[in-house]
């Protein structure tokens, strides 16, 4: 057109891209985020130095007993040599080949998992919830196909924390679902049976359920009868986080619209079915922050079982730190625990957030 003339299109301001824009918008966009930003900038210079000179610069990696941490460092000498107590417990040393076949198939069956393009996926994490517990068990416990018997009172360590965090993970969705179902169901005594549930797990403490399953349900067994401690441990935390399970379910059936039950049921779908293939699927992507914290919070509830006398990770860790030949090497130890927790927590949790990007039902805004 005459008269006009076109301006080319030019870049964008560096202060605006790249780093530089990042730090403008996200740090220094306010005054208040800018006072912020100093606080934090003056916190990471004031304990972030002595924290890694202690933990890597000054620390002590090489040795073989006490006498080789003397630097003012981290002793990690220590988890070190102890590494074995720490991951199997009191397992017996020449069958620990029989734990770790167990985490590689633990590997081989949820790190697919993470892979979109992976083939036979879903068949994986099928077998990982179905017989995967029933053949650990066997080869763990042992007493088959010449497998030396190695009673529950040896297992510990690492190892036994992965067994009830998963055992727990694996049959509390499930019960938690039924849970969920059954309280919102229009038969009166189920959900009165399931409120009642319910009510009375949340409202005691863990510490409290494992205590009674450990010493007083034993004296309510007739004569004669006993149950493992390990299987009543497990009982009690199944039933204690299904609960909660149940009620975190529940608010996403809550949160689906009335539109797709009568939808449902204009189908002629029955009540199960419109659950499976209908509701349960929505309801299930809806919580998934909620279903993820809840195993958070199993996996870490099972530092607990230490008062029934079963060595978890932290108990082994406890156990050694008493040792009168490491003094003064309980930071380490405790931090090695901490360290292991964070590392599973923050898996869950990330897968939690790759599945809710996955599985997004248009209701993120």
């Amino acid at each position: 057109m005459s008269g006009f003339t076109e301006i080319q299109s030019r870049a964008a301001p560096v202060s605006s891209t790249g780093a530089i824009g990042w730090i403008r918008q996200n740090l220094v966009s306010t005054p208040m985020n800018t006072f912020f930003t100093l606080i934090g900038v003056y916190l990471i210079y004031k304990f972030l130095p002595p924290l890694l000179d202690w933990a890597i610069f000054s620390a002590n990696f090489a040795g073989s007993d006490e006498h080789a941490c003397n630097s003012g460092g981290a002793c990690w000498v220590f988890v070190k040599q102890r590494a074995s107590l720490f991951i199997y417990g009191f397992y017996p040393s020449e069958q620990y080949w029989r734990l770790d076949a167990v985490f590689v198939l633990l590997a081989i069956t949820f790190v697919p998992q993470f892979f979109d393009a992976f083939p036979y996926k879903k068949w994986f994490g099928i077998f990982s919830i179905t017989g995967l517990p029933v053949i650990s068990y066997f080869i763990i416990s042992g007493g088959i196909l010449g497998l030396e018997h190695v009673e529950t009172e040896s297992w510990g360590g690492l190892s036994l924390t992965l067994i009830i965090a998963f055992v727990g993970i694996v049959a509390a969705l499930p019960f938690g679902v039924l849970l969920a179902l059954g309280r919102r169901s229009n038969m009166p005594i189920i959900r009165t049976m399931c409120v009642i549930f319910i009510e009375v797990w949340r409202g005691v403490p863990l510490i409290s359920v494992l205590f009674m399953a450990s010493v007083m349900l034993p004296l309510f067994l007739p004569e004669g009868v006993t149950f493992n401690k390990l299987l009543r441990a497990m009982i009690g935390i199944v039933m204690f986080q299904s609960a909660y399970m149940a009620e975190v379910i529940r608010g996403g059936l809550q949160a689906i619209p009335k539109g797709q039950y009568e939808a449902a049921s204009a189908l002629g779908l029955s009540y199960w079915r419109s659950m499976t293939f209908i509701i349960l699927p929505q309801a299930l992507k809806l919580v998934i922050p909620g279903i993820v914290n809840t195993f958070i919070a199993l996996f870490k509830d099972t530092t607990l079982v230490l008062i029934i006398g079963l060595f978890d990770v932290l108990g082994a860790v406890q156990s050694a730190i008493v040792d009168p030949n490491w003094p003064g090497v309980a930071t380490e130890g405790y931090v090695f625990a901490a360290f292991c927790f964070w590392i599973f927590c923050f898996t869950m949790s990330r897968y939690s957030m790759r599945l809710e990007r996955k599985l997004h039902t248009g209701h993120k805004r």
